[in-house]
């Protein structure tokens, strides 16, 4: 599990086409290398992936073919950045809301209007998503937990404030770039429940 409060950012430094996947190797900037292990959970622009090696200057990740079409992962390419953010622990305080890492789709910027104190997105998503994404809920976009402004037929709207432009990716995005979105997890068990 996960919070959707990203700790770090990293640099992708290759990248290893396989014929059902992708090999990421990820320098990230504050985590330490010699703090992960293999086998362990970390998110990427939030998709949960595993750490299958790590090396002297970063660590890889094999994204499937499952991932590959629900995410933006497969697009990444060398020099481009990823938000970070390693699983829970015991003890961990609870900030953000419960992320599981597990993309249900992509979106797409719409618009960005900076407001100087706040940098709001407007993202596109489809009828299948928005249907989870409520006005003031909880929505994971690039792994980064936000609270959702307002809400239409189209998609939805985010600020974010200038620690979150800073300290993420999102604040790169322009117009036409594609985002990771996980909707909160509560919605999908609710509805689940209440029509079965």
């Amino acid at each position: 599990m996960f919070t959707g409060l990203v700790e770090d950012t990293g640099a992708i430094v290759s990248v290893e086409t396989r014929t059902d996947a992708v090999v990421l190797g990820i320098r990230p900037s504050r985590i330490a290398l010699a703090e992960l292990v293999v086998g362990e959970s970390i998110c990427h622009d939030g998709a949960c992936l595993t750490v299958t090696e790590v090396g002297s200057g970063a660590y890889h990740v094999l994204a499937g073919a499952e991932t590959l079409a629900r995410t933006t992962l497969g697009t990444l390419r060398v020099g481009r950045r990823v938000n970070l953010e390693r699983a829970l622990r015991l003890g961990d305080r609870l900030g953000g809301h419960w992320v599981t890492g597990h993309i249900d789709g992509t979106g797409e910027l719409a618009s960005r209007t900076d407001l100087g104190a706040n940098l709001v997105l407007a993202i596109r998503a489809a009828p299948a998503l928005l249907r989870y994404i409520v006005e003031k809920g909880s929505i994971a976009a690039a792994g980064v937990s936000l609270t959702v402004n307002t809400v239409d037929a189209e998609g939805f709207s985010v600020a974010i404030i200038p620690h979150t432009r800073d300290h993420t990716t999102l604040g790169d995005l322009a117009p036409g770039d594609r985002v990771n979105l996980e909707v909160d997890i509560l919605a999908k068990h609710v509805e689940k429940l209440v029509t079965t």
